[in-house]
């Protein structure tokens, strides 16, 4: 059992990472963290302009579904069928059912950070045909998105690997240093 434990935590990570990525706010520099909300008027109209973001929860989760059961194989669940039943009777039930609590993390984070007004303006191009056109590819954007990320990713390890080993053996680090 240990073993399937240990297989299943970079699995949960992964998944974690593909939420992530289909959040509809593109990467950016680090900002300042988002202040606490004490306005209940901004909070709710947060609320609403995230729903609208994420679009329909079923065709969104649904979307994601042959995503995450790729990601399952490439981190260790090598037969299709069963990373696919994994994420249609264990993934997908549980994200549907805890999908309130993200909309509401995300909520509070837009609405730290951005006022009513702008929030309102936000609200108001996702209610318009080409925010909705938006909200409904956010999926398909969010695969893409992981895929050029990790594509990208992979372009540039090699130089990361040999400016790694360069900065180790600059510092004279060995195996069982301890941190100084």
């Amino acid at each position: 059992m240990p073993n399937q434990l240990g297989r299943i935590a970079p699995i949960v990570a992964g998944l974690s990472l593909c939420l992530t990525l289909s959040s509809p706010a593109p990467a950016q520099p680090a900002a300042p963290a988002a202040q606490p909300v004490s306005d209940p008027a901004t909070l709710k109209v947060a609320r609403e302009v995230v729903a609208q973001m994420q679009g329909d929860r079923t065709t969104t989760l649904n979307a994601m579904a042959a995503p995450m059961a790729g990601m399952m194989q490439q981190m260790g669940i090598k037969e299709a069928d069963r990373a696919q039943i994994i994420v249609r009777e264990a993934v997908l039930p549980l994200l549907t059912a805890h999908y309130d609590e993200l909309l509401d993390i995300q909520a509070r984070s837009f609405a730290g950070v951005l006022g009513k007004e702008d929030l309102q303006a936000i609200g108001t191009f996702y209610g318009s045909p080409a925010g909705r056109r938006l909200a409904a590819a956010q999926p398909q954007l969010a695969q893409a998105q992981m895929t050029g990320t990790t594509q990208w990713m992979q372009g540039l390890m090699p130089e990361m690997q040999t400016k790694i080993v360069q900065i180790i053996k600059a510092r004279g680090w060995g195996p069982g240093d301890k941190p100084k």
